[in-house]
């Protein structure tokens, strides 16, 4: 789903639950980042690396659906 950066902004400064998933998200995709940039994970981060990737993806449907909302 493409967002307009007006869109965006109205929403995160006006819905704080909003707010709160998109900050989760974007927590997430740091870790997700610092992850790959592991030439050699260990069994345990990869593990965590799926995990945080199956709750960023969670975060994202909840976000779709309160930007589906909002239209």
């Amino acid at each position: 789903m493409e967002i307009k950066k007006e869109t965006l902004k109205k929403i995160l400064n006006s819905n704080i639950n909003f707010e709160r998933l998109h900050s989760e998200h974007t927590e997430l995709k740091l870790k997700i980042d610092n992850l790959n940039k592991i030439k050699f994970p260990t069994d345990h981060e990869e593990a965590e690396k799926k995990q945080h990737q199956k709750q960023k993806l969670i975060l994202k449907d909840k976000m779709e659906y309160i930007l589906s909302q909002a239209k």
